[in-house]
């Protein structure tokens, strides 16, 4: 048989990273020194105004001889024209720094907003029709509150463009850096932490599944992030007030999405592309929507990816099995009786979706990716979802 080796990659990691307990406003007041004197101060909901991390950290930018201009109300789906509108007060304003509180959705927008202000083209239309990405930004930092996305991480972010009802990724700025105190996830219910947290390891498992399946060393790192994710957030149910899980699972979810992982990996993503779609049409929780999703995918992918998801029960699940077909399915059993106890959804219908052309009109405009094992056509991914019903 054919060895199989890591991809060939090159590596360099641009985010500069502060992380630990109580360190955002010494982090944000060390970073604003580097910072133009106009910032934008990007957040989602009423959370933020409600447990008094708004005053804060406007105030600490204040410290700093910042002005502070406000671009508030993103939605934990951010639109489209909600880009085009932070994209519109970063020229209006003036503004030379965007600094992003929030989790993935806040932090995703900007990173597109950074780059649409910098454009005369529709950002959409560059990258979609003319396959074109942009290289100038407006510079941008990242304060987390909801840690699991790992967008702070990365140069990509996932849009929901709502007239053409697609929920894709596009490729914006990296932030310059990535401020990541456990203590402002208490500023979120543990509603979204647990979602958080399990997006987290759906990025490992994606991670994980992709080619080349063979043994390698970014997939034994992620083996040991995967059961670090699962202890944690165990722990986290069982005790909100668990300082030490909280900081585990946010460093958990920047490993899984700073390329670390992926290092000499195809990765597939195909379950968060599956999500994605049906979030288009139902503005669903992300979290939520792949612990529905996951299971059924992996069932869909026996025969071909059994013997991973074999090495999955064993590494990850501590599961022991000899014969590679049980084991799959125990690790998928597995991973279903973990979705139950940390209180996520198994069906779609614990999500008040429950219209099934809504499934039919996500296959058909599903991003489909290579596959991990194999590639799924749109009438599969139609029954995965009907499964998940």
């Amino acid at each position: 048989m054919e060895k199989a080796y890591m991809n060939n990659f090159t590596y360099q990691y641009p985010v500069r990273q502060h992380f630990g307990k109580g360190c955002a406003e010494s982090a944000i007041k060390e970073e604003m020194v580097h910072a133009g004197s106009r910032v934008l101060l990007a957040y989602g909901g009423g959370s933020l105004k409600r447990t008094g991390l708004y005053d804060k950290i406007a105030g600490w930018l204040h410290e700093c001889g910042k002005t502070v201009t406000d671009f508030g109300g993103i939605m934990p789906n951010p639109t489209y024209a909600k880009v085009q509108e932070g994209a519109r007060i970063v020229r209006e304003e003036g503004i030379d720094f965007i600094l992003a509180v929030g989790g993935g959705s806040v932090i995703d927008c900007c990173k597109i907003v950074a780059a649409q202000a910098r454009l005369e083209e529709d950002i959409w239309e560059m990258q979609y029709t003319r396959h074109l990405f942009p290289t100038e930004f407006v510079p941008s930092g990242a304060v987390v509150t909801v840690s699991g996305t790992g967008a702070e991480q990365n140069n990509r972010a996932v849009i929901t463009n709502t007239d053409m009802k697609l929920k894709q990724p596009l490729v914006g700025s990296y932030h310059s850096f990535a401020i990541l105190d456990s203590d402002l996830t208490r500023t979120v219910p543990m509603k979204q932490v647990i979602s958080g947290a399990f997006d987290t390891l759906s990025h490992c498992m994606e991670t994980y599944m992709g080619k080349p399946l063979s043994d390698n060393i970014s997939d034994e790192i992620n083996e040991a992030v995967m059961r670090n994710v699962i202890r944690n957030l165990r722990a986290l149910v069982a005790d909100p007030d668990n300082d030490f899980a909280r900081g585990e699972l946010m460093w958990d979810s920047a490993l899984a999405e700073n390329s670390l992982l992926k290092l000499g990996k195809q990765t597939d993503f195909q379950c968060h592309m599956i999500e994605h779609a049906v979030g288009a049409y139902t503005d669903c929780n992300h979290g939520q929507g792949l612990a529905v999703i996951h299971p059924a995918v992996y069932r869909h992918l026996i025969p071909e990816g059994t013997e991973k998801l074999a090495k999955m029960a064993e590494r990850v699940w501590g599961i022991r099995e000899k014969d590679p077909s049980v084991a799959a399915l125990k690790c998928i059993a597995a991973l279903e009786d973990f979705i139950l106890e940390v209180g996520l959804p198994a069906h779609w219908s614990e999500m008040g979706i429950t219209d099934e052309s809504v499934m039919r009109a996500a296959a058909d405009t599903c991003l489909l990716t290579p596959g991990c094992c194999r590639r799924f056509t749109r009438d599969e991914i139609f029954s995965i979802l009907k499964e998940c019903m």
